[in-house]
């Protein structure tokens, strides 16, 4: 990564949610931080070599928080590693990355969070928080040193893909959780519900023949975990919601005044379970299968839902039941994916489409951009906590991490063109409307497709 420099974006649609700011203006940055922000800044404030760019017709936001991410290294380094995943967030406009612990070895004491926190000082990308484990070795069988990686800089814990099965030991988490301030983050899944499910239970399942996960799967421990967090005061934030009951438990459990908070995929909101059937164009393939169908790259845990579910989770997000967007990116290799659906893993590579895929619910009127912007910052940043409060905002002062992004403009989802290691996305081939161009992390711009986004004013006296 270079060093910070002078960056300077004139006449953009700038938004900062905190601030409830939405206006045309100009943007500064200079030595990482954010120097003017609103109005236009004058010639003569314009520092020697600051890097210019036109910004009309795009939108200025804080750079964005991803709470939930894979980038599989240490152990897994052919399906991604902090660097490859690194670049990736940049070019989706995610200047902070949670990464989850589904490593090898998992990320179960100090000595693994350091090694992934060395990883990205290398990368010198984006920011890379890493989240610890619930129990060691994700076995669900005893705590992990929960102390000791929360002074190493973990920002929460997870067993992830593991949920903690035993409620006596997610109630002792929850508990432990209020004297570190960090939030349990639970995959909300009841094995003995799902067990062998590999497509939402229902007419999808029927048709194509396959093992079907109920509703009530996610349900049940959502349930269990918000009576966890009532009885215990613990900080509660429930992963990648994907039902229309989870949302209406958790509703409730806001009204009562429980400790909990609750993120929502890209994928959740936009993709229902007909386009595990595979899709042309246009979308979803209807009709009879065709030789698209079995898209194994729609495989996803939690599964993609019914079009009830998509509804309920974007009326979540608009009454704040849902408080951040998290794309839950978990790259493959393409060998995981083309085998049978049955043996084919779960996840999709979602950190490069997610704002065009988030913005066709803009386009069509069902969220605000200024909501949408504020689900992938501040949101976010509120679940990380007060240590986190200089990030998501465009503060005077404040750290200088900006997504700038078209809201129009077209482009084809080619998936062989990622920076990620995974080009596993069931989006492949489709045309999405909004794209970012270009990302600044800590005052460097880390991501540009932008030409124009050149030295200027060089030697000016």
């Amino acid at each position: 990564m270079t060093a910070a420099e002078a960056l300077l974006i004139r006449g953009a649609r700038l938004i900062d949610p905190v601030a409830g700011m939405d206006q045309e203006g100009d943007l500064l940055v200079v030595d990482g931080r954010i120097q003017q922000v609103g109005g236009v800044v004058r010639d003569g404030d314009v520092p020697p070599g600051c890097r210019v760019v036109s910004g009309a017709g795009l939108v200025a936001a804080p750079g964005f928080i991803d709470l939930h991410a894979h980038f599989r290294e240490p152990g897994y380094e052919h399906k991604e590693t902090v660097a490859t995943g690194s670049m990736a967030a940049a070019r989706g406009g995610f200047t902070t990355v949670c990464c989850m612990p589904n490593t090898n070895p998992p990320m179960d004491s100090s000595s693994v969070v350091e090694y992934v926190l060395g990883k990205a000082r290398e990368a010198g990308t984006v920011r890379v928080l890493p989240i610890g484990c619930v129990t060691k070795g994700r076995a669900g069988k005893e705590l992990a040193e929960m102390w000791e990686m929360a002074q190493a800089g973990v920002v929460g814990f997870s067993d992830d893909g593991n949920p903690v099965a035993d409620p006596n030991l997610m109630r002792q988490a929850l508990t432990y959780s209020r004297g570190l301030g960090l939030p349990i983050i639970n995959h909300c899944q009841d094995a003995g519900l799902s067990q062998g499910g590999v497509v939402n239970e229902g007419w999808l399942s029927h048709r194509l023949g396959l093992h079907g996960w109920p509703a009530a799967a996610e349900e049940v421990m959502v349930a269990r975990d918000i009576a966890l967090a009532e009885l215990t005061g613990g900080r509660l934030h429930l992963a990648h919601l994907s039902t229309a009951g989870s949302v209406e438990l958790v509703r409730r459990a806001k009204e009562r005044g429980i400790p909990v908070t609750a993120e929502v995929t890209p994928h959740h909101l936009t993709l229902d379970e007909s386009w595990v059937l595979g899709h042309d164009q246009a979308g979803p393939l209807a009709g009879p299968l065709t030789l698209f169908a079995y898209d194994t790259n729609g495989k996803v845990n939690p599964p993609l839902r019914t079009r009830r579910d998509l509804e309920a989770l974007i009326g979540g997000l608009r009454d704040g039941v849902i408080d951040a967007i998290a794309t839950d990116h978990a790259p493959h290799a393409l060998t995981d994916k083309l085998v049978t659906f049955d043996d084919a893993e779960f996840g999709i590579s979602g950190l490069e489409t997610a704002l065009g895929a988030l913005m066709g619910l803009v386009h069509r009127g069902d969220i605000s951009l200024n909501l949408l912007v504020e689900r992938l910052t501040v949101g976010p940043q509120r679940v990380l906590g007060d240590g986190y409060k200089h990030l998501g905002t465009f503060r005077q002062g404040a750290t200088a991490d900006v997504a700038l992004f078209d809201p129009e403009k077209e482009w084809l989802v080619r998936s062989e063109e990622f920076a990620s290691k995974g080009k596993n996305t069931p989006l492949d081939g489709v045309t999405l409307r909004g794209r970012v161009v270009a990302t600044i992390a800590g005052g460097r711009l880390v991501y540009s497709a932008l030409p124009e986004f050149h030295p200027a004013l060089e030697g000016r006296e």
